[in-house]
């Protein structure tokens, strides 16, 4: 790369990951990653659109449409304003419900459809086409999951979002458009401001839990935007003085030039609405509990043998305790909970998280029956599998046992665009059903549009006040 005197110099590492997304083209997708990725928007936009009624979102809804802004881009069920805080609140009714996909890294777990809403803001704001915001999502998906690959944060007390802002700054720039130059800009303002603390999802959860990655969002497209008007940013993020490889995770490699855009297809949806290492388990749990005809009165206690990551995050290991649950954000990440509430109700979605369902006595009283284990054994096997072992005893001594090593949504069991449109469906019940089938088929056929047709059709929806 040229210098101001004229020589060259090698290029950073960021440099080399601005060239990746801003040279990404439509031509090198795969049809079955562009089918993936229509599924995980598809997937991702019905979350959003199930969580419109949740009081945490009507009050972030009321602060942006408080703070005005510019008209340029769609706020989902709304109507428009200016493209940071678009993105700041459709990330939050995308994550909310935390339904969403996941990647698992051996040590690191996100969640890229967390990019959808950021690109989303951008691609409008740039009146990109279909095309354009498809190759700019697979763009994030690919930085965000290949950076948790190789530069795992969590054990240093680092969120996830660290990894993702890099992911939604380098796809929205390529869904605006940017040069190799602003783009390598705009990363690197966006990575060097934002690097979160994992308390996020530790001990007491917060309604931050929800809005730590959209808050990453917004801030990568107000980077990108930056960027575009011409301000510059660290370029030796990664591996200069004091970057976030001396800073937080080692030494790392990725050869940009040599990615491809097609780690989507391996990015897992959820069954259950419920914390993603979670999902065998209750898979498991709800096959033992209709086999057996228990009922919950009859049951003693319920033990889950599982592997280490999912210990330490949700059963109640390095994490903190999962036994004390008062809140939606700490019951969707306890196991105790989620395997106590599925087998009362037979069922996990978003009823079970309605805060008059968590603090009633019968779950209270069996999630602290409910035992969590790690077992090396499939702790070796994550996360090829998502391996776990569930055993129900009965008062009267009697017990059974199933073991699960996967479920309708990993890697093994894909869902098809079909499955998760009926997904999308449930979640989107409050919704006129011709408008949700219009989504639908946007999304569907969305290389063939504009960005701004399928916005059109997730602006101006009514917002029942029923829970």
């Amino acid at each position: 790369m040229a210098t101001g005197n004229g020589s060259t110099r090698a290029r950073t590492k960021v440099e080399e990951l601005a060239a990746f997304a801003a040279n990404a083209h439509w031509d090198a997708l795969s049809t079955a990653a562009i089918e993936a990725l229509k599924i995980r928007l598809l997937d991702a936009l019905g979350c959003a659109l199930g969580a419109l009624a949740a009081p945490p979102m009507r009050a972030v809804r009321d602060l942006t449409t408080a703070l005005g802004g510019s008209p340029l881009s769609t706020l989902i069920g709304g109507e428009r304003t200016a493209p940071d805080r678009a993105a700041f609140y459709n990330g939050a009714l995308v994550r909310y419900l935390d339904f969403n996909d996941a990647y698992l890294a051996p040590n690191e777990t996100c969640h890229p459809s967390d990019n959808v809403a950021p690109l989303l803001a951008a691609a409008e704001y740039a009146h990109a086409s279909g095309r354009d915001f498809l190759t700019a999502l697979a763009v994030a998906y690919q930085v965000q999951c290949r950076l948790s690959d190789v530069a795992p944060v969590r054990a240093k007390g680092f969120d996830h979002t660290v990894q993702g802002v890099y992911a939604s700054a380098a796809g929205a720039a390529r869904a605006m458009g940017l040069s190799t130059e602003e783009t390598a800009n705009a990363v690197a303002i966006a990575g060097t401001a934002q690097n979160a603390l994992r308390v996020t999802r530790t001990g007491s959860l917060s309604n931050w839990k929800g809005l730590a990655f959209p808050h990453a969002g917004m801030n990568a497209v107000y980077a990108v935007l930056l960027a575009h008007y011409g301000i510059t940013g660290p370029l030796a993020v990664f591996e200069g003085n004091k970057g976030l490889e001396e800073a937080i995770t080692g030494p790392f490699e990725i050869d940009w030039a040599h990615e491809d855009l097609e780690r989507v297809t391996q990015t897992i949806l959820k069954r259950y609405n419920a914390e993603i290492h979670s999902q065998s388990a209750i898979e498991g749990l709800l096959t033992l509990r209709r086999e057996s005809g228990l009922p919950a009165s009859a049951l003693a206690s319920i033990a889950l043998d599982t592997f280490q990551v999912a210990f330490n995050i949700i059963g109640g290991g390095e994490e903190g305790g999962k036994k004390r649950i008062r809140t939606k954000e700490e019951a969707d990440h306890s196991l105790p909970y989620m395997l106590a509430v599925a087998y009362l109700d037979g069922e996990l979605g978003p009823a079970q998280y309605a805060p008059e369902r968590v603090v009633r006595q019968d779950v209270q009283d069996l999630l602290q029956r409910v035992e969590v284990r790690p077992d090396p054994a499939l702790s070796a096997r994550f996360p090829r599998e998502m391996a776990g072992r569930v055993t129900l005893r009965a008062r009267d001594g009697a017990s059974s046992t199933i073991e699960q090593r996967d479920y309708p949504g990993f890697t093994t069991r894909p869902l098809s665009f079909d499955e998760v449109s009926a997904k999308f469906h449930a979640l989107a019940r409050r919704l006129d059903p011709q408008r949700a089938t219009a989504i639908a088929d946007a999304v569907s056929r969305l290389e063939e549009l504009g960005v701004s047709d399928l916005t059109k059709l997730l602006a101006n929806i009514p917002i029942s006040e029923e829970e």
